[in-house]
């Protein structure tokens, strides 16, 4: 409960704080790739039901919808704002949209693609299936894209068994001080 409204209070703010910046974003979006600027992922939340999650596109509108890492060569799809708003996780604001309906909270393991059965099945044999998906969690800031997925199981899986405010403000702050410096995003 008090996770829940801590999430609606920081998702509203931050959103009237970062109006003026999201508006901007979405017409640097606009103004260099074809499209619509935000991006709507099935992504596997709680329970392993599946939802819309937006975030602002970074791929060209023919990308096949799968893991970036499974793409041949990534960066040939990248929209020209894609890398940089990848990088600096601008990409991810339109999830505050998800927080607000109660897909997803700021802290929690990264919602799956539908189609990623291995990493689905693991965290459904480990009960994480069961928490709300979060914009960072605990394998975010210990890897992010960069460990393989039982990894990440075993990340999220400390975090099912460990989770509080407590750990979630120090989640939080880690992925603050991680985006900043760019740690843990390959494309």
């Amino acid at each position: 409960m008090i996770k829940r409204l801590f999430d609606v209070g920081l998702a509203a703010v931050t959103l009237v704080l970062l109006l003026i910046p999201i508006m901007l974003l979405v017409l640097l979006i606009k103004l260099t790739s074809t499209g619509p600027v935000i991006y709507w992922s099935d992504r596997v939340g709680r329970n392993n039901q599946i939802f819309k999650m937006p975030k602002f596109r970074t791929m060209q509108i023919n990308t096949p919808a799968v893991a970036t890492h499974l793409l041949q060569d990534p960066a040939r799809y990248l929209t020209p704002v894609g890398s940089f708003l990848r990088k600096s996780s601008l990409d991810e604001l339109p999830q505050l949209w998800s927080i607000l309906r109660g897909d997803m909270s700021f802290v929690g393991p990264r919602p799956a693609l539908f189609n990623q059965d291995d990493l689905i099945s693991l965290r459904t044999a480990a009960q994480v299936h069961t928490l709300v998906p979060g914009i960072t969690g605990w394998a975010q800031i210990n890897g992010r894209d960069e460990i393989p997925i039982p990894q990440k199981v075993v990340l999220d899986t400390y975090y099912l068994q460990h989770q509080n405010f407590l750990l979630d403000m120090r989640i939080l702050a880690l992925t603050f001080l991680k985006v900043i410096a760019r740690e843990g995003v390959t494309h």
